[in-house]
């Protein structure tokens, strides 16, 4: 979906090779770090800012999972130990298991933009709490001004990417929508399990844009959703969370199905929204969420929170 040509308005794209998709990498050759730019212990990842054929790359490196039919590769003479203390019948190991159990899960962003580094960059946050007047004066004129090219979501919609990874689609144009793994899942551990369900329809950004006339589409993602995942891969509604994000990381209307065991990014109560509970607070209030203060976290290099320190907000703390 392009601008209309009259606004001339700047679309910024995520791809600046335009429709020329880069190559498929076999391996880091050629890669030059510039800067880890975020690091997270718990979580076992890394991400790198590098130099790729002279253009910007962002690497994020996650630990894979023990996968648990491997066990016996791991207890066997393949894996040497290296002794880090000894007490008594207590000792702890550092074990070097066979380099074909070593994956680590790796996503190329290339070429990256200056904006994908500040996304991935490790950054002080900041609450707001936007009220409906913030959102009309503040949030929406910059969403308008700063679009950014969906063509990626589009390639999905439009089966030119990733039709192979579609786990169900409804193709109606008003209700209908795509389901498939999110790139944090290795499509492996069902207790990880992370799918992304992205409408068909252009014209909702986020949950803001929702009313009344949206329940047929929210009630329909919901069922055809937990269905899908009912079926293929045999995970009852009740061991799932299904939900929005406010703010969105993107502006094309969509939503999240993770496994209850995943402790998932964004599944916090200043940017994670239930569905359940979406849909019920619109049959309670039509405009509830054209209506409502909603909370959300900005870091300090985002165009949200400059735009808001621009306008006094922070001045009142």
């Amino acid at each position: 979906m392009e601008a209309a040509p009259e606004k001339k308005r700047k679309i910024e794209s995520d791809n600046d090779q335009g429709d020329i998709a880069p190559p498929v990498l076999c391996s880091f050759k050629g890669f030059d770090i510039e800067k880890v730019i975020a690091e997270n212990s718990r979580n076992k990842t890394t991400t790198i800012h590098a130099k790729m054929g002279g253009k910007d790359a962002i690497v994020l490196l996650e630990k894979t999972p023990f996968d648990l039919d491997h066990v016996k590769k791991y207890l066997s003479d393949d894996t040497a130990l290296k002794n880090t203390l000894k007490n008594d019948i207590y000792g702890t190991y550092e074990a070097f298991l066979p380099p074909t159990e070593n994956a680590i899960k790796a996503v190329v962003i290339h070429p990256a933009t200056e904006k994908h580094i500040q996304k991935y960059s490790d950054q002080e946050r900041y609450i707001i709490r936007e009220t409906p007047e913030l959102y009309s004066n503040v949030t929406l004129p910059l969403l308008q001004s700063r679009q950014f090219s969906m063509q990626w979501v589009y390639n999905i919609l439009e089966k030119k990417q990733e039709a192979d990874r579609i786990v169900f689609e409804d193709p109606d144009p008003e209700t209908g929508f795509i389901l498939l793994p999110d790139m944090k899942w290795d499509r492996k551990d069902k207790n990880a399990l992370y799918l992304v369900g992205i409408v068909h329809k252009h014209d909702v950004r986020s949950l803001r844009d929702l009313d009344d006339m949206s329940l047929p589409l929210l009630r329909n993602i919901l069922i055809k959703g937990r269905e899908a995942i009912k079926e293929k891969y045999n995970i009852p509604a009740s061991r799932l969370h299904v939900y929005i994000h406010y703010q969105p990381s993107y502006y094309h209307f969509h939503m999240h199905f993770t496994h209850i065991k995943l402790e998932a990014p964004g599944f916090g109560a200043d940017r994670a929204h239930l569905l359940t509970d979406v849909i019920e607070n619109i049959e309670m209030m039509s405009e509830y969420y054209k209506k409502r203060t909603l909370t959300f976290v900005v870091r300090e290099q985002e165009d949200l929170y400059i735009k808001y320190k621009e306008n006094g907000y922070f001045e009142k703390e």
